[in-house]
This record gives C-alpha cells, structure tokens and sequence, in this order.
C-alpha cells in the first residue's frame, strides 16, 4: 500500500468537500479513506468531524478508526482534528449523556454555559496562547468560523482562545497533535495559513 502524504478519514460522516478542495489548492497528495490500514500507514492523517460525538465515536469504532488514529498519534504522526475532530481528541464529551473519546488529550466536551446564543455560529476572533509551529504567524484578533454548541475548556494543549461568553479552546496543538473547533477550509486566510502550517510540519519543514 502506497503511503499517502496525508489521509482524509472518511466515516461516512463528515462535510468532506471543501477540505479536499483546500488540499488540492496546496497541491497536497492526499487519499480519502476509512480503512484502519490506510489510517495507519499514512504520514499524517486529518479527520473533519461533522455533528454528534457520540455517533462519531460510535463510527470510528465501528470501523477500528478509533485504534487506527491512536496508533497513528503515538507514532508520532502528525493528526489534524477539525470541528468534532478536535473534540473527539478529548477524554469524553457530555452531548447526549458521557460518551467516551479517544483520550489523548485531558478534559470533556460540554455545553457552553454563559453563551449570549446556542450554537455559537459564525465569525469569532482568535487570541493565541501557544507558540506551537501550527499556529505560527496567526495574529491575535484574526477571525474563524465557528457552528458548534460544545467546547473544550482551556487548558494545557490550548493554541488558542475564543469568547463566546466563556473562554474556550479554539485551536489544540499539542507536539503532533492539532485541531481546531472551527473549519479552518471555511475560515479564509485564517484556516488557509493553519492549513499550510499543517502541511509544514507534515513535510518537515
């Protein structure tokens, strides 16, 4: 099996569209997949999550994607986590009762509890908090596009920090670990660059 320079999961639940058009644009050799095998034998995977935790976990394990993405992770091969992406990457999420995640990085997904407005949908600013080379040159104060109504608290792996009535976690970044709670495929020169960093640390540079 041919070693793509990064696999996009696809487990029949993810908006996979506009992220494959960003990737072509970058000229990145990509396959899309929701074999383990492909999981693993890729340089770096991405995962773009789309709707409820629990039937992403459910899918992931379902296909043995969950244990593919861990042994991915733990070989230290750079993982992109977008939207329910990023949040499966935590110990559990409270959406629809305490599911389980993948457990790489500390803390749950809950529901915001002072936000003016449920979902939290559209453009909001970024504040940086992590000198990790994903989010190298992003400004404080850029904007993303957000449509979720559960976050992440921040905490150690935060790469940046978003308002929505409470402080949350925008991006994690976490040695070769990322994700963000936006789309950065629909966020434009903001997840345009944060792609492109992706891509850099995938290629070494």
């Amino acid at each position: 099996m041919r070693a793509s320079e990064v696999v996009v999961i696809d487990y029949g639940g993810g908006n996979l569209g506009s992220l494959l058009a960003a990737l072509e644009r970058e000229g990145v050799d990509y396959t899309v997949s929701g074999d383990a095998a492909a999981v693993r034998a890729a340089r770096a995977t991405m995962f773009p999550g789309d709707g409820a935790f629990g039937a992403t976990m459910a899918a992931l394990r379902e296909r043995g994607l969950d244990d593919a993405i861990r042994g991915a992770i733990e070989d230290e091969r750079p993982f992109l986590g977008i939207c329910v992406g990023m949040q499966i990457l935590f110990e559990r999420s409270l959406e629809f009762g305490a599911v389980d995640g993948l457990g790489i990085l500390p803390g749950s997904i809950e529901r915001f509890k002072n936000a003016p407005r449920i979902p939290h949908m559209g453009w909001n600013r970024l504040e940086t908090a992590s000198d990790h080379p994903f989010v190298a040159g992003l400004a404080d104060g850029e904007y993303a596009y957000f449509m979720h109504s559960y976050r992440a608290e921040v905490g150690a792996a935060t790469a940046a920090i978003t308002e929505h009535g409470e402080r949350f976690s925008s991006v994690v970044a976490q040695r070769n670990v990322m994700g963000t709670q936006f789309h950065p495929e629909k966020s434009q020169s903001t997840g345009a660059a944060l792609l492109r960093n992706f891509l850099a640390i995938v290629r070494g540079e």
